[in-house]
């Protein structure tokens, strides 16, 4: 038998409280990915082994009580996959763009996902969008263009790849939202360490550089698991509460970011960086707030 999807509850504070805990991870990943990408490892190496090490986690996790391989199936295989490809495409995208980009220019411009789901559901979804919802959409891409800057001195072609990467993961919002209750997290979590894993090993042993020391070797395991246990927490916190409810705690991970990049890298922002970032938060939530009027 499948895992059994587990029932959506009502208990928003825990539900925020695992959205703040799941974003903290990922700025933590993204600061090891960072310093291992200015340690010349490659970004599919890096990527692989955020999947492979969070494959075996799920493994583990769903095996704990058995091995039974019923309790890997879902009735809903192509969804959770197609939302598994979304994650991994951006995953590769972010640690390539780390080549080339600070890690707060790379979240600011990722964080305009909320805006672009707001237009996807417009385009995709056939849902009607209000004059302020269409402003904040327009305010959110200015936000973006203020950050990039594409005609000026500070733009780099590889801030393409952060934009691709907030569709990416406007799609992977929507599905996570729509699998919610539907399909058991540790499933979810179990195909997407898979299909990661098996898609980017063949180019990772063609790139593979050899961790020299401790610190290298446990950054590389803290990529998987730290993307393991932050997926953890972000898929379970829908269960919880309502998506309207947990999409202003996701701005926190441009807090960590930016607290991480002075610790770790001593990188501060620019003005022009940080105007732009406040201008995505702000469209973001004021598409929040109209949402919750809805």
């Amino acid at each position: 038998m499948a895992v059994a999807a587990q029932a959506i509850e009502d208990r928003p504070q825990l539900g925020i409280l695992m959205m703040l805990a799941a974003w903290f991870l990922f700025a933590v990943v993204d600061t090891s990915a960072k310093w291992l990408v200015l340690a010349a490892f490659p970004a599919f190496q890096l990527a692989f082994m955020r999947y492979a090490v969070h494959f075996v986690i799920s493994i583990g996790v769903i095996a704990k009580d058995g091995f039974d391989l019923s309790r890997f199936q879902t009735n809903h295989l192509w969804q959770v996959l197609s939302r598994a490809l979304l994650l991994i495409s951006a995953t590769l995208g972010n640690f390539y763009a780390l080549n080339f980009l600070p890690l707060t220019v790379i979240s600011a411009i990722m964080f305009s996902s909320p805006i672009i789901v707001c237009f996807l559901s417009m385009t995709v979804l056939k849902e009607h969008i209000g004059p302020w919802r269409w402003g904040a959409i327009l305010l959110g891409f200015a936000g973006v263009l203020i950050v990039i800057r594409p005609f000026g001195e500070a733009f780099h072609p590889a801030m393409i790849l952060p934009l691709y990467n907030a569709t990416a993961l406007a799609l992977y919002s929507l599905m996570t939202r729509r699998l919610a209750g539907v399909v058991a997290v540790d499933t979810q979590q179990f195909y997407l360490g898979a299909l990661g894993s098996v898609l980017l090993l063949p180019f990772a042993v063609w790139t593979w550089v050899q961790p020299t020391t401790s610190l290298q070797t446990v950054l590389l395991l803290a990529l998987g698991a730290g993307g393991w246990a932050g997926h953890q927490f972000l898929t379970t916190a829908h269960r919880f509460a309502p998506a309207n409810t947990l999409m202003p705690y996701t701005y926190s991970f441009m807090i960590y970011i930016a607290a991480f990049s002075w610790l770790v890298f001593s990188h501060v922002p620019d003005s022009w960086v940080v105007f732009g970032a406040l201008v995505i938060v702000l469209s973001g939530l004021i598409i929040w707030k109209r949402e919750q009027k809805q």
